[in-house]
């Protein structure tokens, strides 16, 4: 078998494997390799904003990963795309394009990921963007990824919506990336000309022309070759065949918050009950592999609508042909935005320190438990609890790559999250009966009228809670005096040499908001740490 080498071999071409790839090989002697399991991202439907709900499911451009029987949920299992594809989920997701709030990154640094508080952060949020107000010094005006902010008066709903916010005591917020994050407001998106701007088309794209970089697609991770130690390489199947690849300076793994400890269980690197019972050698024992997975929950409340304004007309045949033909010509009209414009962030209760509620608003609705679309004028209101205190994991199940990890997250575990969901209701509930949204908002679809009582309110969550795709934490990042720590500040896994973890998988804890910018972040901070450039220094 002949054994190509590179400097760095990079698993997973996803949000932050495309970042490494770019940043590391702007360093023209820096040789990259970054190995792909999906396919290139060439479809139109990858590019139209509108089209994302023809490629977050199935298996085309998506793992589908499907949870363990959740026991706080009557043992239903959850679906989970993750982007299997160049850009992984951020060729597949909503698109929405948020940071946190800055008390998130504080707590990272006081518990004990030194060198990513807020102050430390920022520098990369601001140059992995270019944003809609450029002035603002909070924000980045000359990054790889084109954010677009939503004009509220180009949708009466969601304009309705933030101002019955208003009404009902909370701030208006022209940016949830600024200052502030507690009120109402437009939700940004990496978008930009009608298109989605992942961080393939971002990162990726520009820099594939770069004679250091390699790129090889539908290659999928076998393990981590360990050789007195230290990482060495990768052994991957590809067409069929099997291929090692050899790291001389680091592998780093950026498969994401499932993919990541998978890989590390399979190359024999976890809790050794976990690999035992895989069928796995233990290489090295670390107990918080796969460990620490959290997600944020996610309700729906819907409304019938008074006044034909929803969108939903669009999505019928004809309709939607032609918002199709305009976008393909144009770039412009409702296949060019993802309809999650407008939102809110509130607090469950007042002793909570910043908002751990997230509101998404939609110009439509979507019959519970499937993903077909109500045949009426409607909308509906996400709910999302931002800092749930269940914890789940990911675990191998046997040595064989192809068969997908056991999945649990384990939601609703920690009674405190129950009950702040049961506030949310009452909370939503308030703003959506405002006077600003009284010539629209008709009878309550679901959960309906009739859900009232925190009995009836429980089982509801129960029977009906899902997911906002958000996976983190389960190759936790920290100091090395707690046990359940994977990776150190630098991302590097602890007791093996050569080998970093790079992507939403080292969190210690989940941000107050949708992950993927925060994805995008980390792989821009430790790119500068990788390359030996220590921090980026504020420009402000």
């Amino acid at each position: 078998m002949t054994t190509q080498s590179w400097d760095y071999v990079i698993v997973g071409g996803g949000s932050a494997g495309c970042v490494l790839a770019s940043r590391l090989t702007e360093d023209r002697d820096t040789r990259v390799l970054l190995l792909e399991a999906g396919p290139e991202d060439r479809s139109i439907w990858l590019r139209m904003p509108a089209g994302m709900s023809r490629v977050v499911w199935g298996t085309q451009y998506s793992w589908a990963f499907t949870s363990e029987p959740e026991p706080h949920l009557n043992g239903r299992r959850l679906g989970h795309p993750r982007g299997k594809v160049l850009g992984g989920s951020s060729s597949i997701n909503g698109m929405v394009w948020l940071r946190g709030n800055p008390r998130d990154y504080d707590g990272w640094a006081q518990r004990g990921a030194t060198g990513w508080s807020y102050e430390d952060v920022l520098p990369y949020f601001r140059r992995a963007e270019t944003a809609p107000d450029t002035s603002d010094p909070l924000r980045g005006d000359d990054g790889p990824i084109r954010v677009t902010r939503p004009s509220l008066d180009a949708t009466p709903l969601a304009r309705a919506f933030v101002d019955a916010g208003g009404e009902a005591g909370y701030p208006i917020l022209p940016d949830f990336n600024g200052a502030e994050q507690e009120g109402f407001g437009p939700i940004e998106r990496s978008t930009y000309g009608g298109k989605r701007f992942s961080a393939s088309r971002a990162y990726l794209k520009p820099a594939r022309a770069r004679e250091n970089l390699t790129v090889v697609t539908g290659a999928l991770a076998q393990n981590i070759i360990l050789e007195q130690g230290r990482a060495r390489g990768i052994r991957y199947v590809a067409k069929n065949k099997t291929v090692e690849v050899r790291a001389e300076r680091e592998v780093i793994l950026a498969a994401g918050a499932i993919g990541s400890p998978h890989l590390l269980h399979l190359s024999g690197i976890g809790p050794a009950s976990v690999l035992e019972n895989a069928g796995i050698p233990v290489r090295h024992e670390l107990s918080g592999v796969g460990e620490n997975l959290n997600d944020h929950p996610d309700l729906v409340i819907q409304h019938k609508c008074l006044e034909p304004v929803s969108i939903y007309p669009v999505t019928r045949p004809g309709r939607s042909w032609l918002a199709g033909a305009e976008w393909a010509l144009r770039g412009t009209g409702p296949a060019a935005t993802n309809h999650f414009e407008a939102g809110g962030f509130v607090k469950s209760r007042p002793d909570v320190e910043h908002p751990d509620l997230q509101f998404t608003f939609m110009p439509l609705s979507v019959i519970p438990g499937t993903v077909d679309i109500r045949q009426e004028h409607s909308f509906q209101v996400h709910i999302d609890l931002m800092r749930p205190k269940s914890r789940g994991h990911v675990r191998a199940r046997s040595a064989d790559a192809r068969q997908a990890p056991e999945i649990l997250f384990n939601y609703l575990a920690d009674p405190a999250d129950r009950a702040d969901l049961r506030n949310s209701l009452s909370i939503l509930r308030e703003v959506l009966a405002q006077p600003a949204l009284s010539r629209f908002a008709g009878p309550e679809l679901f959960p309906g009228s009739k859900v009232r009582t925190d009995a009836e309110i429980d089982s509801w969550i129960t029977d009906t809670l899902e997911t906002c795709y958000h996976p983190v934490g389960t190759c936790k990042m920290g100091n090395a005096d707690a046990v359940d720590v994977v990776v150190d500040p630098e991302c590097r896994v602890r007791g093996v040499d050569g080998l970093r973890v790079v992507d939403a998988s080292i969190m210690p804890e989940i941000v107050s908001a949708n992950t993927n910018a925060t994805a995008i972040m980390i792989a821009e901070k430790a790119a500068d740490i990788i390359r030996g450039r220590g921090n980026c220094a504020p420009t402000w």
